[in-house]
């Protein structure tokens, strides 16, 4: 099945009947449980700071003598740095011809007496699939997406993803399949590096999310009850959630602290943010636009963790 690139026509978008399915992801956990496109925070800039850092000395006895003591020692002073993430455009096109809108009656495929189309209104159908294929992108930005700049109007700004934003607590499994022994040096190093397990939630593709069970997982009593469906561990540094995400790559783990990641949207003045507007007629059809503008504000990013290079068979 090929999408319609450029005009909707009576002929390139026929009316079937039926129950109307899709296999592809419509769920969006990761950005749902960071407050979904209507949450998150509001900035005015296409840059916008993640966290502003810093850092102490190694912990260690002082060793000063009263006569050490009589002086004031040289000043020490503690320097602040501030790491950042960009907003990125998401913007689909809607453009469909009045002979289609005209044809709602024309059905193609098999049909039977008393059937009619699986769509009722084409265009409010085609702004709401828009509007979910926009979703998935940001969902799959918030996790996989690779930072960039931009510098010129030629050059698109991307947003940092999770995966990328993971550099100090960052294990790689070389190729061998998940085992506990590499999550538990994951959140070691987690604990390590600074992460405070406030609302950590590890996000995972089908496959790793099996292997968790398996390691984790221990049989019911009820002799007519068999599986398991690991959802939380418990680890020395507290509890962690277990959440499953199709757009999860399927060699890495995400351990993410959700509590401290928000949305960031940028408003079109007087007219907000992903909203649908017409767009000039050029001819007999309906043209509009979705246009939005967002970013993910990962906080520091030593407050997560990954693992990669896990084997995927």
């Amino acid at each position: 099945m090929t999408n319609v690139t450029g005009q909707g026509t009576v002929w390139n978008l026929p009316n079937y009947a039926g129950d109307l399915f899709t296999a592809d992801a419509e769920n969006t956990p990761f950005l749902t449980m960071i407050g979904g496109l209507t949450g998150g925070v509001v900035t005015n800039n296409f840059e916008f700071p993640t966290n502003s850092a810093y850092e102490y000395p190694a912990a260690a006895q002082p060793a000063i003598t009263e006569n050490d003591s009589l002086n004031a020692p040289d000043g020490t002073e503690f320097v602040r740095t501030q790491h950042k993430n960009v907003i990125q455009i998401f913007q689909e096109s809607v453009k469909i011809s009045y002979v289609k809108l005209s044809n709602m009656g024309r059905m193609s495929g098999l049909n039977t007496a008393g059937q009619q189309s699986n769509v009722v209104d084409e265009k409010a159908w085609q702004i709401a699939t828009a509007l979910k294929k926009i979703a998935r992108d940001i969902e799959y930005t918030c996790l996989n997406g690779s930072y960039n700049l931009a510098t010129n109007a030629a050059e698109a700004n991307k947003t940092r993803g999770m995966l990328e934003a993971c550099t100090s607590s960052a294990v790689n499994a070389g190729g061998v399949a998940l085992t506990k022994a590499l999550m538990q040096q994951l959140f070691k190093e987690m604990f390590d590096n600074g992460a405070v397990f406030d609302n950590t939630v590890i996000w995972v593709n089908s496959f790793q999310k099996q292997k968790i069970s398996e390691i984790y997982g221990y049989a019911p009593n009820d002799r007519n009850v068999g599986g398991v469906n690991i959802k939380q561990i418990e680890t020395d540094f507290g509890n962690i959630g277990i959440a499953l995400n199709r757009f999860m790559p399927a060699g890495s783990l995400l351990c993410a602290d959700m509590a401290t990641i928000k949305p960031v949207f940028q408003p079109v003045p007087g007219k907000g943010n992903f909203f649908y507007e017409e767009l000039a007629k050029a001819g007999a059809s309906e043209d509009g636009q979705i246009y939005g503008q967002f970013g993910l504000d990962h906080s520091a990013e030593f407050l997560h963790g990954k693992i990669y290079g896990l084997a995927t068979e």
